[in-house]
């Protein structure tokens, strides 16, 4: 196996479809498993519900969903002193990934507690590189998918109207999807999305607790798009989304190397995000200077098809953990514990939170 470090062999090959093929599983994987037309008429079908129109809908639905929690943390503090000690991972991002999804998707809340147990199994499956347990995980999903399939297909037109029912009636490859390629796009859109969120979020909130500048400039007010950004640069400096998978199609030479047909590829985006021939520092937090060349999400025609879902609901988490807590502080009792690959990022982030005094916190 062939692993691509620098930024410009994973872009080569990102960019490359026809060499570098996406088709690496024996499992069906909607889109990411598909190349060429396939890939297109499928990613066409997903894309259609990830639009900034209907990500725009869907933020006062994720607002409401992270200020209940804040709200619910904040509230849980009643003794002197006057803070809360939780893991950012767990008990914020993990919590709050779940919720989202659930509003989203339009899904029984009832799912929450057996999605929460879900994530676990599956960080634990992944880690132990066991086929078995990951296949049993899989197999897991698999059936919490179903069983808000299968309901809403026997209601027929009393269905509720949400996103889920939508995808079940989709014609966009000019037939309805079948129930195993529904399960592959919700197992897509939820199974990968969950875990990568609640990263994101320990991510984000640790570099925020070791850099208190950059709370005070945010609490401050700052433009959606200057956010954003902010975030996509924290996420590249410490890139919680390690790699993706390739397979040649033909004998190709990228860089160095000369890889025969079928050589299996990892595109290693963290490598690729702190490649010192783009950034010179890569620990250096310039998130203007370094947009043009940031992958945290990809790109090429396998680009996240989530990223604005997935900014948005980041954006929406920490502007309201920032209005509802005045100070985020790492837990110098208990240090942040690193994920285990194949994950980045951490499991784990103890953090000290203030809640902020009545009358205080950001609109």
């Amino acid at each position: 196996m062939s692993v691509l470090l620098r930024h410009t062999d994973v872009v080569a090959a990102a960019c490359d479809p026809q060499v570098f093929s996406s088709a690496v599983s024996a499992h069906l994987q909607l889109p990411n498993g598909l190349d060429g037309s396939a890939h297109t008429a499928v990613r066409r079908l997903v894309d259609r519900y990830l639009t900034p129109e209907r990500v725009a809908d869907l933020e006062p639905h994720v607002r409401a969903t992270a200020r209940e929690l804040c709200a619910g943390l904040a509230a849980g503090v009643q003794k002197r002193p006057a803070v809360l000690r939780c893991d950012a991972v767990g008990d914020i991002g993990a919590v709050f990934a779940v919720r989202a999804q659930i509003r989203w998707l339009g899904w029984s809340e009832t799912q929450e507690e057996r999605l929460l147990a879900w994530m676990e199994e599956n960080r634990r499956a992944t880690q132990s590189g066991s086929p078995e347990e990951t296949a049993a995980v899989a197999a897991d999903f698999d059936s919490i998918i179903l069983t808000e399939i299968r309901p809403r297909r026997a209601a027929g037109a009393g269905a509720p109207a949400d996103v889920t029912t939508e995808l079940i009636h989709d014609t966009e490859l000019g037939r309805p999807l079948r129930d195993e390629e529904i399960v592959s796009v919700l197992r897509n859109w939820t199974g990968g999305d969950l875990g990568s969120l609640a990263l994101s979020t320990g991510v984000v909130v640790e570099f925020l607790a070791a850099h208190p500048e950059i709370q005070t400039q945010l609490r401050g007010g700052v433009p959606e798009a200057e956010f954003d950004a902010i975030l996509d640069e924290i996420l590249r400096i410490d890139d919680p989304f390690v790699s993706n998978r390739r397979v040649t199609t033909c004998p190709v030479k990228l860089g160095d190397a000369d890889l025969p047909v079928g050589a299996r590829v990892v595109l290693d985006w963290t490598s690729a995000n702190r490649d010192e021939e783009l950034f010179a520092d890569p620990d250096a937090f310039d998130p203007a200077g370094n947009s043009s060349a940031n992958l945290v999400y990809g790109t090429g025609p396998h680009v996240c098809p989530g990223r604005a879902l997935a900014t948005m609901e980041l954006r929406v988490i920490v502007s309201e953990l920032l209005a509802h807590f005045s100070e985020i502080a790492l837990d110098h009792e208990a240090a942040p514990v690193r994920s285990q690959a194949p994950t980045g990022g951490y499991s784990a982030v103890p953090v000290v939170l203030t809640p902020t005094a009545p009358g205080t916190g950001l609109p």
